[in-house]
């Protein structure tokens, strides 16, 4: 008879349950995966971060050939897009890095039990007829697209990021409401691939989370680009009707109060994100989740009840893949006896438009909200021979430090790849470094990193090129 008693049992495959999972085997303990979906991954790597960025590299490439390469000498002529096979390509690198996944619980002796998994009592998870028993259970089952009441998904002409990853064909109007990560980095996915994108958000930026100044720059890049933005703006519904030029009619309201109705084709909600953790059967153990699902933990992660822990999208913090998977490290080696850390000072994020922006730390704003004293470098993409020769020159980076310490509070990019240079950035940070110190470093010429080097000089107001 199969032994189903375990030292941890993890709900959900995602990047923070797999690599808890993994993690918690290479310390010795015996571990469950319990994983709803019949592949491994969690929606990061089947529905979200690895699908998304398969597509917008193929739709750079796509752009580049129609508007970027005449500059420089290159005459392609028009070129042809093959959707299907534009598809197919991010299906295979899905089905790829989803696959080396099992290959990876194999090798940590992970025992992976593919169901929805259920609590039915301390200690114990249902998944189908088989009852896992646990010392410890870790929650990690992250989160679903919010849906509007108002203007409910319905797989078709108004979907969720997931449904907009594989549209049959081009849409010639794509309604993209919210401008966040998802619905800029999707809209501008099918913008490059000849749809026209509107985006519609009720904030008076975009990206509400990064620095103002750096937002505004995206903002005017993509503007460039042709992506309507229309901020400070409110969806009041949409209507579908199948018959007509145009299936759906969208109406929003701007911050004067005129209504306004679009004509679309598709319509892709990206609102936000919330914990996955209704159908878990939390009732029976007594763990009550807060308005929203989201679950309380303390500093080691550990919920209300004795042996339960949780991390992820349905904790506290950024609905970030990189967060979730620290925390997942964190979990295993605090059953281990080991002083687990997440150094929630220094998490980067990205939004992966052409150009990206990446932030890692506070923004001048929250600076300003908090009292803290500060002191600003700031270098415009252009400077830059790096990028002159790359023919990118949309773009800055922004250093923010402490005015009496120096010590690195923020560090924000918006330019080509960004998200492979904030990482010098977050390790900085991660060590306390000041501006000095980041403005002393070697940087190899000619690279875009010594755009950093050179936002950090700027904060003594020091700097070479600018």
């Amino acid at each position: 008879m199969e032994d189903l008693t375990f030292d941890l049992c993890v709900l959900g495959a995602g990047p923070g349950g797999y690599v808890a999972a993994i993690r918690a085997a290479q310390l010795g303990m015996k571990v469950a995966l319990v994983e709803k979906r019949a592949t491994l991954g969690g929606t990061c790597l089947n529905v979200g971060c690895i699908p998304s960025k398969a597509l917008l590299e193929s739709s750079e490439k796509y752009a580049e050939l129609v508007h970027g390469l005449g500059v420089h000498g290159i005459q392609a002529g028009a070129p042809t897009l093959d959707l299907p096979t534009l598809l197919a390509r991010k299906d295979a690198i899905v089905k790829d890095v989803t696959g080396g996944l099992d290959l990876l619980m194999k090798k940590n002796k992970v025992q992976v039990f593919h169901g929805a998994g259920v609590f039915d009592g301390p200690g114990h998870v249902k998944v189908g007829e088989v009852i896992l028993e646990a010392k410890s259970v870790l929650i990690a089952t992250g989160s679903e697209a919010v849906n509007l009441p108002f203007m409910p998904f319905d797989g078709r002409f108004i979907v969720s990021s997931t449904e907009a990853l594989s549209f049959s064909e081009v849409p010639r109007h794509l309604v993209v409401v919210g401008a966040g990560a998802v619905g800029l980095e999707l809209g501008s996915v099918w913008m490059r691939l000849g749809a026209k994108v509107t985006v519609v958000e009720m904030l008076p930026q975009i990206t509400p989370f990064a620095d103002r100044f750096v937002a505004r720059t995206l903002e005017k890049a993509l503007k460039k680009q042709g992506m309507d933005l229309r901020l400070e703006t409110k969806v009041l519904g949409a209507t579908v009707t199948e018959n007509g030029e145009w299936p759906v009619a969208v109406r929003i309201e701007d911050k004067k109060g005129k209504v306004e109705e679009i004509a679309c084709d598709r319509v892709l909600v990206a609102v936000g994100r919330r914990a996955y953790t209704g159908s878990l059967g939390l009732e029976t153990i007594g763990l009550v989740p807060e308005k929203g699902g989201k679950i309380s933990v303390d500093a080691r992660y550990r919920t209300s009840v004795p042996g339960v822990f949780a991390i992820g999208d349905v904790i506290a913090g950024p609905m970030l893949a990189h967060k979730a998977e620290e925390e997942g490290v964190a979990v295993a080696e605090i059953l281990a006896g080991l002083p687990g850390h997440v150094g929630y000072d220094a998490i980067p994020s990205i939004v992966y438009t052409w150009p990206e922006l990446a932030s890692v730390g506070i923004s001048e704003e929250q600076a300003v909200e908090k009292g803290i004293p500060i002191k600003t470098g700031r270098v415009w993409l252009k400077v830059n021979a790096r990028a002159r020769t790359m023919e990118e020159e949309e773009g800055l980076v922004k250093v923010i430090a402490h005015a009496e310490t120096d010590r690195l509070l923020g560090v924000h990019i918006v330019g080509p790849r960004a998200s492979d240079m904030i990482a010098e950035a977050v390790i900085a940070m991660e060590f306390k470094a000041s501006a000095e110190d980041l403005a002393r470093s070697v940087h190899a010429h000619p690279t875009l990193s010594e755009l950093i080097k050179e936002a950090a000089l700027a904060v003594g107001k020091r700097a070479i090129h600018a």
